[in-house]
């Protein structure tokens, strides 16, 4: 029987554990699985509830809070030194459906191949509209969930296949994650998921969705300024440690007049601080030595290049929070054409240009 172990990870979560926790265990499953609740020094009575109600958990209180990255990883290091053959990503404001680990594992044991795969996530309380059908990469780094606010419709799915897993569930291989490390802990929180999807790509993994999973997911989007702060600095993380230098050369135009964009975005918006602390941020020498020192085991990971892993990144930015006029009628058919002509030049001519720049 596959042993699988569920990781929650907490910050002041307590409106939200009765559900989940009570939909864990309300149904009965066919694999063995251990609850790893993970709390991220919280000063609610999330823990208290834990110990008090579902004693059958293991409750790791931190001291301080660790972020989504080192939090799951904390749960994550635990399933390796325990022999888990899974590990259950669950966010704190989702609700588990009757045999969604069941079906997750099945998918997993088909298939050696899989590294990842999510359930269908499904709004709550508006379970007739879909949260993520999986998550895409956008070549300038950008990640964001495919189907959002769409009805619920399993024919949306072309394919089983998808970038990268959303970390507010998803189950992991932990033989896969035992070569490919765990999460990055300096992201703290945001596009660490799309990181550690990239990487299992580049070894030749697959990431997929098994639409016949559920979870509700009270999913609420932030537009805290903070936030802005980290997906914007982990997203050039995630190009410069996971891109071959060849394909980074090639999207520096695009990503040069995005730039621009955003910084202006920013200015608007009321977050221009936040960049300029990003900007700051590439100005230090330690961060770069980071920066290399992530990249090299990154690309000792690679079993595929470039052409086989970008081939179906995305040229458009589809996510209904931050749609507007400029982004879908002038910003994503620009850079959906350069995306198109540059994908060409690394599908086609990739040893052509390889050997140009080597000369």
């Amino acid at each position: 029987m596959p042993k699988v172990a569920v990781i929650i990870v907490n910050y002041n979560g307590e409106r939200y554990l009765p559900a989940l926790f009570g939909s864990i265990f309300k149904y009965p499953s066919k694999v063995d699985f251990k609850l790893f609740f993970i709390d991220n020094s919280s000063q609610d009575d999330s823990v208290k509830f834990v110990q008090s109600c579902y004693p059958q958990a293991e409750v790791l209180k931190q001291e301080e809070n660790l972020g989504f990255a080192a939090g799951n990883n904390v749960g994550l290091r635990l399933a390796l030194e325990q022999g888990f053959d899974y590990a259950m990503l669950l966010n704190q404001d989702t609700r588990v459906t009757e045999g969604y680990l069941d079906l997750l594992v099945k998918a997993m044991e088909q298939d050696e191949s899989i590294a990842a795969v999510q359930p269908k996530l499904l709004m709550f309380p508006r379970t007739d509209l879909i949260n993520s059908l999986g998550n895409k990469i956008h070549y300038l780094g950008f990640g964001y969930t495919y189907g959002y606010l769409k009805p619920n419709d399993d024919s949306l799915v072309f394919s089983k296949e998808i970038n990268y897993c959303s970390g507010a569930a998803c189950l992991i291989r932990i033989s896969a994650l035992k070569i490919s490390g765990l999460f990055q802990e300096n992201f703290f929180m945001y596009h660490e998921d799309l990181d550690l999807g990239w990487r299992f790509k580049l070894m030749g993994y697959k990431n997929i969705i098994e639409p016949s999973a559920v979870v509700y997911h009270q999913y609420e989007f932030s537009r805290s300024i903070k936030k802005y702060y980290f997906m914007e600095r982990n997203r050039f993380l995630v190009m410069l440690q996971n891109y071959h230098f060849l394909t980074l050369f090639l999207i520096l135009p695009a990503l040069v007049i995005m730039e621009l964009a955003v910084f202006l975005f920013s200015f608007k918006n009321g977050w221009w601080r936040e960049k300029l602390k990003i900007y700051g941020y590439f100005f230090y020498r330690k961060h770069w030595q980071m920066i290399f020192k992530n990249r090299n085991k990154t690309q000792a990971l690679r079993k595929l290049t470039d052409r086989k892993t970008v081939s179906d990144f995305s040229g458009l930015i589809e996510h209904q929070e931050v749609s507007n006029i400029l982004l879908d009628k002038i910003a994503n058919p620009i850079f959906n054409l350069y995306w198109r002509i540059v994908k060409q030049i690394i599908i086609c001519y990739w040893r052509i240009v390889k050997q140009i720049i080597i000369w």
